[in-house]
């Protein structure tokens, strides 16, 4: 049966949508793990799917390139509501959006042809104690903590945006991901693994960061990790609250502010091409 499928990057954080409102997909984890191979497939991320929802606009099931499950893209809802929005499903400039971190709202810029351009998404309060993470350390905040990893310790600040995250604050042009990044997400201090952002301050409210995603490796860009690395500079001094933080990743900017209440994240949304794929 061949269906169509929407390749859409937040940032250059791309992902393979499938519109399921009407008719869904069985095992996405296993079809993920097929289509996001980047040299026999469309290539990706991962894959999401835009599905109907009793208690928002729609609903947003994420599944990363190994095939797991992820609860929360801060990239990747923004074009579940660039999707939904354009295709039809919501009007306006809002919508909300069931995933498995809540019900998170977007408010949509319109670019000339009445289609999204961009999002500004309320990521809702950021969860900093120890073992909700979760994570083996125990307080309510742990922030510049030194976290031994490949026989070197790091200072690590823990971030939950619905998705668990460690923030190291080292040059990411310095290291080497590929070798460091598996470090950290399988640490035994993490019992469901993690994802982790190694960031440069290069000014007040201004990072630049790289990430190594739990299940994907290396991705161009991660919102909540986004999210996480703004709170992170917050505690550590390196970025007010309540003003705007501008993180530089490899597929572009966002622009995050961190509230006493919550998290907002402000970027873009694109459709790069359609296509259709047989699926068994």
């Amino acid at each position: 049966m061949l269906r169509k499928f929407y390749k859409m990057h937040g940032i250059g954080n791309d992902y393979i949508y499938f519109d399921c409102m009407n008719e869904d997909i069985s095992n996405p984890g296993e079809l993920s793990k097929k289509l996001s191979d980047r040299h026999f497939s469309i290539g990706g991320d991962g894959v999401i799917l835009l599905r109907p929802s009793a208690v928002a606009d729609c609903k947003m099931s994420m599944f990363n390139a190994d095939g797991s499950e992820g609860k929360m893209c801060g990239n990747g809802i923004r074009c579940v509501g660039k999707l939904a929005h354009d295709l039809g499903y919501v009007k306006g400039t809002t919508c909300t959006i069931e995933t498995l971190s809540g019900i998170k709202k977007l408010d949509f810029i319109l670019g000339a042809d009445g289609k999204v351009a961009s999002a500004t998404v309320d990521m809702g309060a950021a969860v900093l104690e120890g073992g909700l993470i979760p994570s083996t350390l125990e307080g309510d905040k742990i922030v510049g903590y030194p976290l031994e990893a490949g026989g070197k310790k790091w200072n690590v600040t823990l971030v939950s945006m619905g998705n668990p995250h460690c923030v190291v604050f080292a040059d990411p042009e310095k290291l080497d991901l590929e070798k460091i990044g598996p470090l950290f997400e399988n640490h035994p201090c993490f019992p469901e693994r993690i994802n982790t952002e190694f960031v440069r301050v290069i000014r007040k409210n201004e990072l630049k960061m790289r990430v190594w995603e739990r299940g994907s490796g290396e991705t161009w860009a991660c919102g909540t990790g986004a999210c996480a690395v703004a709170v992170a500079a917050v505690l550590n001094g390196y970025a007010d609250m309540n003003a705007p933080v501008t993180v530089h990743l490899r597929g572009g900017d966002l622009t995050i502010t961190y509230t006493p209440e919550t998290v907002f994240m402000e970027g873009g949304a694109t459709l790069v091409f359609t296509g259709e794929i047989e699926l068994n």
